[in-house]
């Protein structure tokens, strides 16, 4: 069985338990078994009151984020160590086991060019550190490929297959996206293929960041790529129906998603469910 998730900006666009909670009870009951905390800025997490919330409503957590646009992982990774170290602390005080997103690099930040040896040398040395530095929280670390759009560095699976083999932490692992795998891979047979190894999370995201199965995405093709290869880590439905400001423009969401943002959860989850379903899948 795979847990299913959600990324909380189905529900409001910073982690917000006044918005979120009263959601609960409709969520477990549509499956869902942990949420996704935008983790941006780590000083707004009150984090007493999320771990008791996610205590009292049996629910896994797992924090994400991409780094602010102020941040050079190559020319100043102290800074950006730095800027992890908190975040490391808030994952471990909430009671989560791993941190997921582009925590390589700046989510809508390109060079416009394919990344030189620089760069990719700077970036794992940059992840080696910090890969060192979750450890020592008891903490997983991912790193998200994202389309060639919003980083140039880690576009595909297989390229961050290579990051990780290079490396040889053994907490670092590969955080894929449906939505980023639709625009950069050859097939979601491949995508999953190559990052079997290395596989510790997914998001499962329609082509247009809306409702799942009203948009482009091969979902039969996805699921069965994810049965195929046995993964029984999260699936996390992460649609952008409400996204906050220090990351919108990087990720070009200017209008709404879905024209029903309710569609996200109530639609979206329930053919979700079904699609897994027919791949021999089953999340809960």
């Amino acid at each position: 069985m795979n847990i299913l998730g959600l990324h909380t900006f189905a529900i409001a666009p910073v982690w917000n338990l006044d918005l979120i909670e009263p959601r609960m009870e409709r969520l477990k009951g549509l499956g869902i078994g942990l949420l996704e905390i935008p983790l941006l800025r780590p000083e707004e997490i009150d984090t007493r009151r999320t771990r008791a919330f996610a205590e009292r409503w049996g629910v896994a957590l797992v924090p994400s984020l991409g780094l602010p646009a102020s941040l050079d992982v190559v020319a100043r990774p102290d800074e950006a160590l730095a800027f992890l170290e908190p975040v490391f602390g808030v994952c471990e005080a909430v009671g989560s086991e791993a941190l997921g997103g582009v925590t390589y690099g700046t989510i809508g930040k390109t060079s416009g060019r394919a990344p030189t040896a620089e760069e990719i040398d700077g970036m794992c040395r940059f992840l080696a550190h910090a890969a060192k530095a979750a450890k020592a929280h008891g903490l997983k670390l991912g790193i998200e490929p994202c389309n060639r759009y919003e980083t140039h560095l880690i576009n595909r699976g297989i390229d961050a297959a290579k990051v990780i083999e290079r490396i040889g932490a053994d907490n670092i692992f590969i955080h894929l996206d449906t939505y980023h795998m639709h625009i950069e891979e050859e097939s979601f047979e491949a995508g999953f293929r190559a990052a079997a190894s290395y596989l510790g999370y997914v998001h499962v995201s329609e082509a247009n960041r809306g409702v799942p199965g009203r948009g482009m995405l091969n979902w039969g093709a996805c699921m069965k790529a994810i049965s195929d290869i046995g993964y029984s880590g999260a699936i996390t439905l992460e649609s952008m129906n409400h996204v906050d400001v220090d990351i919108a423009g990087g990720l070009a969401v200017w209008r709404p998603v879905a024209d029903n943002p309710h569609d996200v959860i109530g639609v979206g989850l329930p053919f979700l469910r079904e699609e897994a379903r027919k791949a021999g899948l089953t999340l809960g």
